[in-house]
């Protein structure tokens, strides 16, 4: 048997699964509404961990896909792995994971999730596990503070660092306040559809993943494809700027 094949997947306590995120995640954060946590094992030894939880604005993901529940889809929000596990143990551990969601959780139709093209890579693994690329744009939310942080515009306890007149920190004015920048490179969205029959109500197109490499977009564990030069335009749509002429392409 393989070692691949030995890997265990299974549920297991937040405070577990956080502490490994923390260490191992490149962000070093966690996803505090994270709900369903999934441990990597090989000899009984933790070697990655999974989480799961809602989306920060699930009122803009729902619709993604028509007819989507409010408890019908959840996001893949924390992935992290040591080094010792072999060649595609994350994607075999994702694919056990979502058999595990639909086994206990079968209301849940799909899973998405986004790889930060900022800091680590472009989703090689999301693709290698079957999730579909829906969206590629230009970062605007993720920002470098000038301590080396790397914070979430959305998500960084702003209170803390700035105080306005009315007792508020909010949008580009904290940023501007501290110095920060914003990362330069790309975003990008994944839907995987655990029920299969849900992809035909998808609202926003799949894009190949040459689409990625044509944009100039490709990260691979956090370096830069030397691409930039060959960058296309991108064009704002109500779901998110993706490339031209990549609408109507199917995987």
């Amino acid at each position: 048997m393989s070692v691949v094949k030995q890997i265990q997947v299974k549920s297991i306590h937040s405070s577990l699964a956080n502490a490994f995120v923390r260490k191992h995640h490149y962000s070093g954060k966690v996803v505090p509404n994270s709900q369903l946590h999934f441990g990597a094992y090989l000899d009984d030894k933790l070697h990655g961990v999974m989480q799961f939880g809602p989306s920060l604005d699930k009122s803009k993901i729902q619709g993604l896909v028509k007819g989507t529940g409010w408890n019908e889809f959840i996001e893949l929000n924390r992935m992290a792995f040591d080094d010792t596990l072999p060649k595609n143990s994350e994607s075999r551990c994702i694919a056990i994971a979502l058999r595990l969601i639909k086994k206990h959780a079968p209301h849940i139709k799909w899973v998405v999730s986004f790889a930060d093209g900022t800091q680590c890579g472009d989703g090689t693994i999301y693709r290698a596990s079957g999730f579909k690329l829906t969206d590629i744009r230009k970062n605007t939310k993720i920002y470098n503070l000038p301590t080396g942080e790397v914070v979430n515009k959305f998500t960084y306890d702003k209170s803390k660092y700035v105080v306005m007149a009315n007792g508020k920190a909010s949008g580009s004015i904290w940023m501007n306040k501290m110095n920060a920048t914003l990362a330069k490179w790309y975003q990008f969205r994944y839907i995987l559809f655990i029920d299969k029959t849900k992809q035909k109500d998808l609202t926003v197109p799949i894009l190949p993943f040459s689409a990625i490499a044509d944009a100039g977009a490709k990260m691979y564990k956090g370096k830069r494809a030397e691409l930039e030069s060959k960058a296309l335009g991108f064009q704002p749509e109500e779901s998110g700027a993706i490339p031209t002429g990549t609408h109507h392409t199917e995987l």
